[in-house]
């Protein structure tokens, strides 16, 4: 087994784990209080952006809707644009916090899908060019060189200054938290 030393993340560990009646956290965690306990970095009319608390790399989010669908074609026509619109706001925020090489982005749906959530969500992956480094070549093992409280901060930050998002002819908004 490998083992990294990350005495920071027993924050997260302790933690009180947001689930709903269901099981599902993805339902019940943009009810939380403090939007920086359940690292929920912006929100929009149907959905909102949570930033990853296992990482790939830091500035991971997901992109999730508020009504627990598993499959795209549960999703209404303002719901498929209002996440596609919310993932377009994470890549530019991670653009100008973060100034990424490129990105990933994909979809989880349904519980073999990955993740073990069944509950439709949208991965956004910042990549630079070479962000792999020894560790993961000889051990096999992800170094995350951003704690994700530094990573959260950064990332509203960028969000919070980008133009608010609403069209003339559309109704849609964004907040940030």
């Amino acid at each position: 087994m490998d083992e990294l030393f990350a005495p920071w993340r027993i924050e997260w560990v302790k933690r009180d784990s947001p689930a709903d009646a269901d099981g599902c956290p993805f339902c019940s965690i943009p009810e939380a209080a403090d939007a920086r306990d359940v690292l929920v970095v912006a929100r929009s009319e149907h959905s909102y952006l949570l930033l990853n608390n296992s990482p790939y790399n830091p500035g991971h989010v997901m992109a999730i809707p508020y009504r627990h669908v598993t499959e795209y074609p549960e999703l209404t026509d303002e719901e498929l644009l209002d996440q596609a619109r919310l993932v377009q706001r994470a890549i530019e925020g991670m653009r100008q916090a973060m100034n990424p090489d490129g990105f990933n982005t994909g979809c989880n749906l349904g519980r073999d899908g990955g993740g073990s959530i069944d509950h439709l969500h949208r991965h956004v992956v910042p990549r630079w060019a070479g962000d792999t480094n020894f560790m993961a070549v000889i051990d096999e093992t992800k170094v995350i060189v951003q704690a994700l409280e530094e990573t959260y901060d950064v990332l509203t930050a960028a969000l919070a200054d980008l133009p608010d998002g609403r069209r003339e002819d559309e109704h849609v908004y964004f907040s940030f938290v």
